[in-house]
């Protein structure tokens, strides 16, 4: 039997990349320090709505994936992924994934230009209106109704919503466009403040039907999700690398018995341990990254293997690098929880880890065992 292999590309970065990298973060370094993003959650303005008007309009991040006809930057995902890592570095409270992620894609798909050209002038932010924990694999029918052009129904969950003024609605109508500011948006409680999410009421809220429902708007959804799931690995991988960095710092400094921390052989392999996963994690979310520029078939797979990858690691991160700073790593003025938080709130978007490692079973033809 001949066993075929789809090409995975060159996965590593480009120069291009590299460089978009360094503008990020010189951006995010400068304005998005930790005691930035800490005195914000303890704000009324959770979302920094000066800090995405910059990155979307001057630096170009909303019109990444966007053809040049259409306004945008005519780059592709890999692009779009090299920025969720730099935000997941910074767990900067932007409303990226959910504008230029998964509402970019859906637009991309349905090639919807209009809508296209305001999110990559930044003139306007986008939203799905879709629960964060909706899965790409499972169908979440609509319970918002349509009667004259008037949207009636509850979405509950979504996530950076309360930064948008475009609401895109899947109903069971077809999508729709809302106007923000005509449908109510309560924000909900949320362990991860970096990252609001809210749940949204259409009472008579009056849409413009950019779609009819049928099967090419239910794929572009779930394309949509794949690639919202594809930019959250990412970003998960970010956060990572970012926790491992802060660990390693900090024990190559802090002095126990006099001695440093960094030169125990335990707290070593368990730095080295992390670093592997690490090392793996970037291979799977840049493979998903490289599938979603290329229009790969073989993009579900990648999403779910980085999926189910990146969550676990991104945590695992999180929590070594409260456990290994010792008593400053739990308390409120290290940025230790900031990442803990998104990584476990992140962990359930877009499905866990071990819904994608069920996806991925079935994509790839595994039988798994009956339940008892």
């Amino acid at each position: 039997m001949t066993v075929t292999t789809p090409e995975t590309g060159n996965l590593l970065y480009t120069e291009i990349e590299d460089d978009l990298r360094q503008s990020v973060r010189s951006l995010l370094d400068k304005r998005c320090g930790w005691t930035e993003v800490l005195a914000r959650t303890e704000s009324a303005d959770l979302v920094d709505t000066s800090l995405w008007s910059t990155l979307a309009g001057e630096l170009g991040c909303a019109a990444m994936p966007i053809p040049e006809e259409q306004g945008g930057a005519g780059g592709s995902w890999r692009e779009a992924a090299v920025v969720a890592e730099e935000l997941g570095r910074a767990v900067a409270p932007v409303p990226f994934l959910g504008s230029a992620g998964i509402s970019t894609a859906l637009l991309l798909e349905l090639r919807l230009a209009d809508v296209l050209e305001q999110i990559a002038s930044g003139e306007s932010t986008a939203v799905l209106c879709i629960p964060f924990a909706a899965t790409p694999y499972d169908g979440d029918p609509s319970s918002v109704t349509v009667d004259s052009g008037r949207l009636q129904g509850r979405v509950s969950g979504v996530v950076d919503a309360g930064a948008a003024d475009i609401l895109l609605v899947p109903t069971t109508d077809g999508l729709y466009l809302v106007p923000a500011d005509t449908a109510t948006i309560t924000e909900s409680v949320s362990l991860d403040m970096t990252r609001p999410v809210s749940d949204i009421s259409f009472d008579g809220a009056e849409g413009r039907r950019l779609a009819d429902a049928g099967a090419e708007l239910d794929a572009a959804v779930f394309t949509a999700l794949r690639v919202g799931a594809m930019l959250l690995a990412s970003e998960q991988l970010g956060l990572a690398e970012r926790c491992l960095d802060l660990t390693v710092e900090y024990l190559a400094t802090r002095r126990q018995f006099a001695r440093l921390l960094g030169s125990y052989q335990a707290l070593k392999h368990r730095l080295a341990d992390l670093w592997v996963l690490i090392t793996q994690a970037r291979a799977v979310a840049r493979y998903a990254a490289e599938c979603a520029a290329t229009r790969s078939s073989d993009l579900p797979i990648a999403v779910a293997l980085a999926q189910a990858t990146c969550s676990e690691v991104a945590q695992q991160a999180a929590e070594e690098c409260i456990q290994l700073h010792g008593g400053i790593g739990f308390t409120w003025e290290h940025p230790a929880h900031l990442y803990l938080k998104r990584a476990k709130a992140d962990a359930i978007g877009l499905g866990t880890a071990s819904a994608h490692r069920a996806a991925l079973a079935t994509l790839i033809d595994i039988q798994l065992p009956e339940a008892r």
